[in-house]
């Protein structure tokens, strides 16, 4: 069995990889006296995906937004849709993880056993290493009290988009001039990749399994200049080119898209919701693979036109 390691810096020189101890960068806090210590100090440990590094993977670190550690349980937010009320704010448990002699082991409901050396670099931040698999995750501390459940949406919003199998459109304003998305009721977003889109002009109401997809193409995220809580999402039409919203998330399943051109703005409501990892007596979809964290680079816009 793989062996993961908490390391002091004290400790650093002459140790192996199969030596068990905690590297702590900043070694001036006392409270941190032991690995269950670190592991337990937040309620909520949030997963930076975007630093991750290395070549492996472990799949249940990959899917998950935010992991928790208590009283050798082992809790995970897979889902977006529901975070901060499933299961008080932790999420779902995922498995089972022991601290004993300083390695954190995880015994993972579906994916295994998996050591970690956990290395901490400030107190509010771990390095899980993996040296078996040869990767690196970085995880940010948080008590549920100052964690931004509304945030982690815009911060992930290609996840959010993909957590339904279909996205209906529920409402068109009045104003806004007439243009070819009018007539587009239905989106898709893959979670296979975060590039690809479905459209369908098929009649709301229509059952879901029955949607004729009239389009599949590229898609995009931007950020926005100035704006934590908006985003550009740009949707790429071969007839009329690229169609241009700005996206705000109303609620945990519904969108708000304003076609930047039209001046039109559009409401879209999740269907089929999707379940990672869950009970499967439940009625929503339910999957554990198919979906896994990438690294997300965002370009940045100046918003053109402010309502």
């Amino acid at each position: 069995m793989r062996t993961l390691k908490l390391l002091f810096a004290t400790l650093f020189i002459g140790l192996s990889y199969t030596s068990c101890s905690v590297v702590i960068d900043d070694i001036n806090d006392p409270y941190y006296r032991n690995l269950e210590d670190v592991v337990t100090a937040y309620d909520l440990w949030y997963v930076d995906y975007n630093n991750t590094t290395g070549t492996g993977d472990v799949p249940f670190l990959s899917k998950a937004f935010t992991v928790s550690f208590m009283n050798g349980k082992m809790y995970a937010n897979n889902n977006l849709v529901g975070i901060g009320a499933s299961g008080n704010g932790y999420g779902i448990q995922i498995g089972y993880y022991d601290t004993y002699n300083g390695i954190l082991e995880i015994d993972h409901d579906l994916d295994g056993y998996y050591d970690f050396d956990v290395i901490q670099l400030s107190n509010e931040r771990l390095k899980l290493k993996d040296n078996y698999n040869n990767v690196s995750y970085y995880l940010e501390g948080y008590q549920k009290y100052n964690f931004d459940y509304d945030q982690i949406f815009y911060d992930n919003i290609e996840y959010f988009l993909q957590e339904y199998n279909v996205w209906e459109k529920t409402y068109t304003s009045s104003t806004g001039a007439l243009n070819e998305f009018d007539y587009e009721n239905f989106l898709s977003f893959t979670p296979e990749n975060i590039t690809t889109f479905y459209s369908s002009q098929d009649e709301v109401g229509i059952n879901i399994d029955n949607i004729y997809w009239d389009y599949v193409g590229g898609y995009s995220v931007a950020n926005v200049q100035g704006y934590d809580n908006l985003k550009i999402l740009t949707l790429a039409y071969d007839s009329s080119g690229n169609e241009e919203f700005e996206l705000t998330v109303i609620n945990d399943s519904k969108i708000s898209l304003y076609h930047i051109d039209s001046e039109t703005t559009y409401e879209f409501t999740g269907r089929g919701y999707i379940q990672y990892l869950k009970s499967s007596s439940l009625k929503e979809t339910v999957r554990n693979e198919g979906r896994k964290r990438t690294k997300v680079v965002r370009e940045t816009k100046i918003r053109r036109n402010l309502k």
